[in-house]
């Protein structure tokens, strides 16, 4: 009965692991662009890392840590404000940086922290991660185990979509022309400023507005 129960709660965790994960965004566009143009395992990294933001938030939301969100509540415009700020560096990183250099700098520690850090300075997260939780009665009296595997879950599930989208991306690249390469880099680029610019303006009118 454990054992079902346990199961159970992964699968739940599993599907709001790519609930959460599959609407586009900043980190979307981060994993195409570094699969696109640095592999496989760049791409991977780059999931590996908001998969681990996302861990984080499902734990905060499974175990019921009332202090670490009221923390995130209070933080959360500063906290935003540097993602939006890590966001506009990568950005321009990817502009500036020659395709020839960005392909031989590969995945790494690195690339898992920045993106752990930009997923979790989405303190939305902890608020969409709550309403999901509760809707599916994810949220009372959980055992330590119990919330270990709705966590397992939601990274195992977050894993297959980020996993998925590296490999199509990493397949097609070989199929794409230089300049066609180019070109989504440097959209890619902009895109990736333009969203760390709506999130740092957002979090500068609620902070000094």
């Amino acid at each position: 009965m454990i054992i079902e129960t346990l199961l159970l709660l992964f699968a739940k965790g599993a599907l709001l692991g790519l609930v959460i994960t599959i609407p586009p965004g900043p980190i979307a566009t981060l994993c195409i662009d570094r699969s696109l143009n640095r592999g496989f395992a760049s791409g991977a990294a780059i999931g590996i890392g908001a998969a681990l933001g996302d861990s984080v938030y499902a734990l905060v939301a499974a175990a019921g840590l009332a202090m670490v969100s009221n923390v995130v509540d209070a933080y959360s415009l500063p906290i935003a404000a540097v993602g939006g700020l890590l966001l506009i560096f990568l950005g321009i990183r990817d502009l500036v940086t020659p395709p020839a250099a960005a392909r031989e700098m590969g995945a790494g520690i690195r690339t898992i922290a920045s993106t752990f850090l930009l997923a979790i300075s989405n303190p939305g997260a902890l608020l969409s991660f709550g309403g999901l939780f509760a809707g599916l009665g994810l949220v009372d009296g959980n055992t330590p185990m119990e919330t270990a595997a709705i966590v397992v879950g939601v990274f195992a599930g977050a894993m297959v979509w980020w996993t998925l989208l590296s490999a199509v991306v990493n397949l097609a690249r070989d199929r794409i022309s230089r300049d066609v390469t180019l070109l989504i880099r440097r959209i890619s680029g902009w895109l990736i400023i333009g969203f760390g610019g709506a999130i740092l303006g957002y979090a500068a009118v609620n902070l000094f507005g």
